[in-house]
């Protein structure tokens, strides 16, 4: 097991937009950092890995995850797999930034702390399941966006 927190690499793989990187790798290390220490009921593995990497693609880069490894057609918000990697769809984050009022950088922050807190055994097949990580995630955002320039 690593010493301390795992470190996370953030990556822009897609052109359409332009959110502000700087201000989302370190917005991002902070969720790592509040993330590690909450627990849901399955395996909670954050503290385990040395490394999170997580990639900002477009939707029909996430759609053809979303295919190839859960066998379901189109584009998705969020893909997590438990080996440390985290994949964001921006084009689905810009749209959903429209609709409720966020920036492009607070929602992809929003996806990456979804993410983080299915690396932590939480997760959202059910509505209650859905409903804890939401409140979960409307908590850690402003604590990891506050006072930033992005949020």
């Amino acid at each position: 097991m690593p010493s301390g927190l795992p470190r996370g690499m953030l990556a822009n793989r897609q052109c359409r937009h332009r959110p502000d990187m700087q201000w989302l790798r370190c917005a991002f290390a902070e969720a790592i950092a509040i993330c590690i220490h909450e627990r849901g009921p399955g395996p909670a593995i954050l503290s385990e890995l040395e490394e999170i990497s997580a990639a900002i693609v477009s939707d029909r880069a996430i759609a053809g995850l979303h295919r190839t490894f859960m066998q379901i057609p189109g584009p998705t918000d969020v893909i997590t797999f438990q080996h440390g990697e985290i994949v964001v769809s921006a084009d689905t984050a810009a749209g959903c930034a429209l609709e409720f009022g966020h920036t492009l950088e607070t929602e992809l922050l929003l996806y990456l702390i979804h993410g983080l807190l299915h690396l932590q055994g939480f997760d959202d097949h059910t509505d209650a399941d859905r409903g804890v990580m939401t409140r979960l995630q409307e908590t850690i955002l402003p604590r990891c966006a506050g006072g930033v320039a992005g949020s």
